[in-house]
């Protein structure tokens, strides 16, 4: 099931849906309204408003989308042109910009012509700040366990929370969202004993910190975050070993290639992955490693998804740490059974040649500001919560697109 999410509920001081401007004549869409039409297939238009290079840089996945600049609208307010501008879109629109301001005034304009509109509060801003909660089926999990996992639409970030008894820990936690997971343990009539990260994230600004600050929980990192540089004090696991949890644990497998630190932790047929595999391709090898060693992190990568990996089950349920496409979500989550991603992804099946040289080949951007979240997140720089949220906005692109 999915937490609900109440889009009348009053927003935090400061929240970026709270500012936005309410549309005169058309009407208003939360970040949590809008990902309920994304996830019901609701036909629409998502009338992007920003300038060209911030939609390359990072947008909402919608199926069908309209790109047109806020300018364009504000010459036609002159000329009466509006109908010109969104020929080659359906209704309803859905109007979006940075922080729902010029958006509002799209929406507006596209009322007063007779289209159906909505703004999206908050704009972009607002859709970061958006985090969704659904609850892995009881026959995914052994039995006494409840997995739930936390996913943010506007990166694509996974996390997880596994409650057994009255214990509880939280894998691969984001700061932005620290408060969370406790009081969903609560709620499950548990305690957080343990935060733990798969290893040191390059897309966004680690939690393990502030949840373990907040609640007395162990803040746990791979053992190898220490030769990356680590500078703060956390409890240290390494492959073969185990995080205790009520009256199950996860255990840690070695899963290096995206990072030499990287771990996935099993609970039962259930893998938490971290950055190694996703539902739609393989993690990418060159956020750690220097332009020279990047293709021996591609080739241990190989060696972590089909020879540590491969010792697993078909029926094995993997659930990663980040996705990239909505067709991706199926009933609020994003799992695949292990045997079923045999047959999908063509980089499981390939030679470890072939596989290197593909991955080197569909690589997108790096991550935004991921040498300084990265440094963050090891303790060697500092940020504040805002400047933290700032640095994480944009899509995480840890997969290679090869595949």
């Amino acid at each position: 099931m999915t937490d609900d999410v109440d889009p009348d509920a009053a927003p935090a001081e400061g929240d970026p849906v709270a500012e936005s401007p309410e549309p005169e004549t058309a009407g208003a869409l939360t970040p949590a309204e809008l990902q309920t039409w994304l996830d019901e297939g609701r036909a629409f238009t998502l009338l992007d408003t920003r300038n060209r290079d911030e939609i390359d840089e990072w947008h909402i996945d919608a199926p069908r989308r309209l790109d047109v600049p806020y300018m364009k609208f504000v010459s036609a307010r002159v000329t009466g042109g509006v109908d010109d501008l969104v020929t080659d879109g359906e209704g309803p629109f859905v109007a979006v910009c940075p922080r729902g301001e010029a958006s509002a005034e799209v929406a507006d304009l596209l009322a007063d012509a007779g289209y159906e509109a909505y703004n999206l509060a908050g704009g972009m801003h607002g859709w970061a700040r958006l985090y969704e909660a659904t609850e892995l089926p009881a026959d995914a999990t052994p039995a006494g366990v409840t997995v739930l996992q936390y996913r943010r639409p506007s990166s694509g970030c996974l996390a997880y929370l596994v409650v057994s008894g009255e214990e509880a820990v939280v894998v691969d936690p984001l700061r932005a969202f620290a408060e969370r997971y406790a009081a969903d343990a609560n709620e499950r009539g548990a305690d957080l004993v343990a935060a733990v990260d798969t290893h040191v994230h390059a897309d966004h600004v680690s939690g393990v910190r502030e949840v373990a600050d907040a609640t007395g929980a162990e803040a746990v990192l791979p053992a190898g975050a220490v030769d990356r540089g680590l500078a703060w004090d956390a409890t240290l696991v390494a492959a073969g070993e185990t995080v205790a949890v009520g009256d199950t644990e996860l255990a840690a497998v070695a899963a290096p290639g995206h990072t030499t630190e990287m771990l996935a932790y099993r609970i039962g047929d259930l893998l938490l992955t971290g950055d190694s595999l996703f539902t739609h391709s393989v993690a990418r090898p060159d956020l750690e490693a220097g332009s020279d060693r990047v293709e021996a992190f591609a080739a241990t990568l190989h060696e972590t998804l089909t020879e540590r990996f491969g010792a697993l089950d078909d029926d094995t349920l993997v659930a990663p740490g980040h996705y990239a496409h909505e067709d991706e979500v199926t009933d609020g989550l994003v799992t695949a059974r292990l045997g079923d991603l045999r047959e999908d992804l063509d980089l499981l099946g390939v030679d470890r040649g072939t596989f290197v040289e593909r991955v080197l080949a569909g690589m997108p951007p790096r991550p935004a500001n991921h040498e300084t979240i990265i440094a963050v997140n090891l303790g060697r720089e500092t940020a504040d919560e805002d400047t933290a949220f700032e640095l994480e906005l944009g899509p995480n692109n840890c997969a290679a697109t090869a595949d």
